[in-house]
């Protein structure tokens, strides 16, 4: 090993602490810069790939086959823009139910099933991959969807369509994925005719790619020019690519600005920690590094000495934090892949690169810059250090804050401590930076916690003290239970009678479901309906108000961006051969929404068509026994295959819980490294005022005032650090929030970041506090056991 080897070698086991707060800190940057960086690759890539191995479709546009001729939308290829077109197909809008074979109970209303009538599944745009069995060849084949909502479980099986002519069946021959989502299933072009009501027209669909379809305006460009070149009113819906991509990515969405901010937290711990480790170790080995020099160390020898100080337990902390970086990416983007027949297993080597190889170019730089003073020092002053007396100003407002700290009514070893900060101001300020970083991660800790706990009630929705729904059998593992056939639905009267004659019952709510086609919106979109005073139905609102009556609506952002809405506006669904119009009125919070949704008053449904209530939530009077009513309740309503349960929050969802999990821990080591940032700083100062200390006791100070010396000099910078830290956390997360939102597609109303009350933030402020004291109470303790000879000795 070379001479500089063993200088760097014994600058990290001599200055053991100072590099595990190096390492931890590197550590921690890099674990949340992967996790981040991979998330934002691999949440896209999916997608991306899918979109450009089946040569996806730009734009899906639905045209009236009443009003265009399939030649002239066939023209609209040629439409400005238009780089390849396929179409167009005859479309129709079934509401099917299951056969035999399809592993699902017979009755069971599906939801309603957009039908394409192509010939392949390779068209130029848009081609379909085929997951199982073969593609339609003949008549009555049907091949479906495998995002379709209600998929079938098996191939071979059969689908009804009970409200046509003859009842026709389709035999179930594949299933499929498009990535576009054009339509739901599949069938030859001759089928379409026997799926058509009497005396209805089916629609075209047609597929477009264009040149320019990176961005909204482009999209929204495209689509006038594609309506342009059909006749007029002919285009009845149009959904583009980038909807679909959006829906795509909010899974993992939610986890990235929340890493970008953990990471720029960590980065800047990092650095700082680093600086301040090379730069106490040049301040206090100013001697060691004059003998260095003596012997004949070049300066750029030095400073790369002291740099490979700082770098050695850097890149070992980057190392393992591209490990657990990576351990945290899998299994977030476990289900993502399979979504769309990719191989995502989350590990990006491109980010692993990146980031470790940012991550100590940025220690490196931070250390070569605290490391030049120890290069530019004459080898005759670093031999002289501690030998002559200084005159500095830095000398001068020591002494000026010490003489003001006595004139202070407080003990001698209390004013001693306060004004020791005032000699060292650069280092007193880094050890400020620590306790700052330190403060703000665990506000923003705090105030993520509050949103997530608010977000986990907007989740659960306890809109009652009993729930009341349909008794189901219990399915496959792992499947959801199938919704109940109309026929199997309990009368609307027999329930609220049960309801009435219970005694306790203080009210009731009762809400139907039923899945519709609205126009311009991909797939269906589940309407729920309610029945009764629907305002305590607990949803929290966004933004707008919740509906009043009949004929008015709320929707979550997701359907609002989807469908193109704003509030006031109104929108037209289709159920069952029915067009029901509403007004949009205001915007709910909906987390758990993975399709579009439109909340609504049953009343807003012709007389009798609107959906029958699945389920009842119960308000109980005081007093009443829950479980008593729940199980007389259920009695009663026995023969109504109904039962009932009592109400209440449930368990926390997996995204929430994985993001509280990560918060607590990427908090506790960012805690962990600042105060290892005030530890180091307190221990360079104690090794510097060993003699004083020692003259100290001699004179008798005993252990317990040199404690109180230590930690009353990190007294004032953990206050202020705390004060200053408090205002960073809050814009943290007052940013971090509403981008997570708007990365999943979700709006959040201003309650999800207003969730700190006066005595949390009283103490969040005083935080800075306690991480000094911890940080500072272990080398205190070392001083005050220390001999007073061996203090006395020190040079």
């Amino acid at each position: 090993m070379s001479a500089l080897g063993r200088v760097v070698r014994a600058g990290v086991r001599r200055r053991r602490t100072q590099s595990v707060a190096v390492g931890l800190a590197a550590l921690v940057a890099t674990t949340c810069s992967v996790l981040g960086g991979s998330l934002l690759v691999a949440s896209q890539d999916p997608f991306d790939q899918a979109f450009d191995h089946q040569h996806g479709a730009h734009l899906t546009a639905r045209f009236d086959g009443a009003r265009a001729s399939a030649d002239q939308l066939a023209a609209t290829a040629h439409a400005p823009g238009v780089a390849a077109a396929a179409g167009p197909y005859r479309t129709v809008t079934v509401d099917p139910e299951p056969g035999p074979g399809l592993g699902m109970p017979p009755g069971v209303t599906m939801g309603p099933m957009t039908v394409a009538g192509r010939g392949s599944a390779a068209v130029g745009v848009d081609n379909v991959t085929l997951v199982q069995g073969s593609w339609p060849q003949q008549p009555g084949e049907v091949v479906v969807d495998a995002g379709y909502h209600d998929q079938p479980r098996g191939l071979g099986g059969s689908l009804r369509v009970p409200g046509l002519p003859g009842a026709p069946t389709l035999k179930v021959v594949g299933l499929a994925r498009s990535v576009s989502r054009t339509a739901d299933a599949w069938v030859t072009p001759e089928t379409v005719a026997a799926l058509t009501a009497p005396g209805s027209t089916p629609g075209y669909q047609m597929l477009y790619r264009f040149s320019d379809a990176g961005s909204a305006d482009a999209m929204a460009a495209d689509r006038a020019a594609v309506t342009a070149a059909a006749p007029a009113g002919a285009l009845t819906g149009a959904q583009s690519w980038l909807t679909a991509k959006q829906g795509s990515d909010r899974n993992t969405a939610l986890f990235l600005p929340f890493m970008v901010a953990f990471g720029l937290l960590g980065m800047a711990m990092s650095v700082l920690v680093a600086g301040n480790v090379v730069a106490g170790a040049v301040g206090t080995a100013t001697r060691r590094i004059g003998v260095l020099k003596a012997l004949g160390c070049t300066p750029a020898q030095v400073v790369r000495a002291y740099v490979a100080q700082a770098l050695v337990p850097a890149a070992v902390g980057t190392l393992l934090g591209v490990v657990v970086g990576n351990a945290l990416t899998v299994p977030v983007l476990a289900t993502t892949g399979s979504l769309y027949g990719t191989d995502t297993s989350g590990l990006v080597p491109g980010v692993d690169v990146a980031v470790a190889g940012g991550t100590l170019a940025a220690v490196a730089l931070v250390a070569w810059a605290a490391a030049a003073r120890a290069g530019r020092l004459r080898t005759v002053d670093a031999l002289a250090v501690g030998r002559t007396a200084g005159g500095t100003r830095r000398d001068v407002l020591a002494a000026r804050a010490a003489a003001l700290a006595a004139r202070l009514p407080l003990p001698r070893p209390l004013s001693l401590g306060l004004a020791q900060p005032f000699a060292r101001p650069a280092r007193a300020a880094g050890m400020l930076a620590a306790v700052l970083f330190g403060t703000a991660a665990a506000v923003f800790a705090v105030g993520m916690g509050g949103t997530m706990s608010w977000v986990q009630e907007a989740k659960t929705r306890d809109a009652g003290d009993v729930a009341v729904h349909p008794v189901r059998p219990d399915g496959p593992p792992g499947t959801a239970p199938a919704r109940p056939a109309p026929a199997d639905r309990a009368d609307r009267a027999v329930v609220t009678a049960a309801l009435d004659a219970q005694p306790g019952t203080a009210g009731y709510l009762g809400n139907g479901t039923e899945d519709v086609t609205v126009p311009g919106v991909a797939g269906a979109t589940t309407v729920t309906a309610f029945d009764g005073d629907s305002s305590r139905a607990g949803y929290k609102m966004v933004s707008g108000r919740w509906y009043r009556g009949p004929g008015e609506a709320v929707a979550p952002s997701t359907f609002l961006t989807e469908a193109s809405v704003n509030l006031g506006d109104q929108v037209t669904f289709t159920t069952h051969g029915r067009a029901v119009t509403v007004r949009i009125v205001g915007e709910v919070f909906d987390p758990h929404v993975q399709t579009n949704e439109l909340l609504t008053d049953a009343g807003s449904y012709p007389p009798g068509t609107a959906p029958t209530p699945d389920f009842w939530f119960v308000k109980l009077k005081p007093g009443t026994d829950r479980a008593g009513y729940a199980a007389a309740l259920t009695a009663a309503l026995a023969p109504a295959h109904m039962t009932a349960d009592t109400g209440g929050p449930h368990g926390s969802s997996g995204s929430i819980a994985a993001l509280n999990s990560l918060t607590a821990t990427l908090t506790l080591l960012l805690l962990v490294v600042a105060g290892l940032g005030v530890f180091n700083t307190v221990v360079l100062e104690i090794r510097e005022r060993t003699r004083d200390t020692g003259v100290a006791k001699a004179l008798g100070m005993t252990p317990a005032q040199t404690v109180g010396v230590v930690l009353a000099s990190v007294l004032l910078v953990g206050a202020v650090g705390g004060v200053i830290g408090l205002p960073v956390g809050l814009l943290l997360h007052g940013l971090t929030v509403p981008a997570m939102g708007h990365s999943a597609g979700l709006n959040f109303p201003p309650a999800a970041l207003d969730v700190f009350g006066t005595p949390a933030l009283v103490l969040l402020g005083l935080g800075g506090v306690p991480i000094a004291l911890l940080g500072a109470l272990l080398p205190a303790v070392r001083a005050a056991r220390a001999r007073t000879v061996d203090a006395l000795r020190a040079e």
